[in-house]
């Protein structure tokens, strides 16, 4: 099987280091912390901002990656699955993080996509600022639209620390969404299949 580019939908632009200044993350995170109390002027805490911004500056770069397709020259018919791909995201309204679990699917028309992309590409929409519901719609929708499948499926389960550290404090709960397109959407015995295949109980 020869590499193809086929279509590939528009990945969303990366933000370019350059337009990151970490000096001025660094001196925010001290401000912040001071008007909250917090000493950093101590010896432990000293270097508490500058960890800030590089740690939040960390969980907003995805790692760069090319998209290639391939064609489906075995013209296969059956499912696509990618389980349990970890990843991390930051609830876009308190800025804390969210992490979880997702489940990839989908049913292949005349293009295939490298395994490994399905993980890289559900890490580059969590690289950001986020809410769950639109983080696997994004995801859906690009693999829809770059593969032309005849079936997408998509479920994420995450726990979010704006749940259980503060507010509700429900501790040990998970939010669970879902995204289908095609098949997976309109016929119920493909959608059952995706769902038992990938151990998701609904």
């Amino acid at each position: 099987m020869t590499a193809a580019p086929g279509h590939v939908a528009e990945l969303p632009a990366r933000h370019e280091a350059a337009a990151r200044d970490l000096g001025a993350a660094r001196s925010a995170a001290a401000a912040l912390l001071t008007a909250l109390g917090v000493d950093v002027r101590s010896g432990s805490l000293a270097e508490t901002p500058a960890r800030m911004a590089r740690a939040l500056d960390e969980m907003l770069t995805p790692r760069d990656f090319d998209v290639t397709t391939f064609c489906n020259d075995e013209g296969y018919e059956q499912l696509v699955i990618e389980r349990e791909i970890g990843f991390r995201s930051l609830c876009e309204h308190h800025f804390l993080p969210f992490v979880g679990r997702a489940y990839v699917a989908y049913l292949p028309g005349d293009r295939i996509l490298g395994l490994s992309k399905l993980a890289r590409v559900v890490e580059l929409f969590a690289h950001r600022p986020q809410v769950q519901e639109r983080l696997t719609q994004q995801v859906a929708n690009w693999l829809n639209a770059s593969l032309e499948p005849k079936g997408v499926g998509v479920v994420l389960v995450a726990e979010h620390m704006c749940m259980t550290l503060r507010g509700a404090r429900a501790i040990g709960s998970t939010t669970v969404t879902s995204a289908l397109h095609g098949l997976l959407l309109t016929d119920a015995r493909a959608r059952e299949e995706f769902f038992f295949l990938a151990g998701i109980r609904h």
